[in-house]
């Protein structure tokens, strides 16, 4: 089917095109060694900062992920792979996917914030909006409030935009009398 000077071609294309493949690869591999180097210097951190657990692996695993990606379009570009479409395509799915999902994005965010700065802990009681009740979780997408009968789920961006009350679960009780 195919005459021998086909497959010297082919045979010449590929010989022309293996040291690009290589490099290709030990970009990605290198870049693949500093992801998980990255990955444990976040680890490491948040444990010095005394983060919270899911934290500390929310922003581990998005160091990682990010920076695989960028090993890989490093990687594509230098085995001759135009990524300047992929790039811009990329962009403008992550603008549209962000928009699509600004409210929980924005919650994910919030919580973020929450687990770093500590306004309240585990175990405090604490009052936004209408809710009020003791705080048994908090995630990245939600504080979690326990009230005698029920549990609420109150979204992070809403503790960010609403006035929050807190009465810490180790407040001791006030003197009596100046004593």
């Amino acid at each position: 089917m195919w005459d021998a000077a086909t497959w010297q071609k082919l045979l010449d294309g590929f010989v022309l095109f293996l040291p690009r493949l290589l490099t290709g690869l030990i970009v990605f591999v290198v870049l693949w060694l500093i992801a998980k180097g990255a990955q444990r210097v976040v680890r490491r951190l948040a444990a010095l900062r005394n983060l919270d657990p899911n934290l500390t692996a929310f922003l581990s695993g998005t160091a990682k992920v990010v920076l695989m990606f960028v090993g890989a379009v490093m990687a594509l570009g230098t085995m001759g792979v135009d990524v300047t479409a992929l790039v811009a395509g990329l962009g403008l799915t992550g603008f549209a996917v962000g928009f699509a999902l600004k409210d929980i994005i924005s919650n994910a965010l919030s919580g973020i914030l929450i687990l770093v700065y500590k306004p309240f802990r585990h175990g405090d009681h604490i009052t936004v909006e209408e809710h009020e009740g003791q705080v048994i979780e908090i995630n990245l997408r939600y504080t979690v409030l326990d009230v005698e009968d029920k549990t609420i789920f109150v979204p992070n961006a809403n503790l960010f935009t609403n006035v929050v009350s807190v009465k810490k679960k180790d407040t001791p009780p006030p003197p009596i009398n100046g004593k």
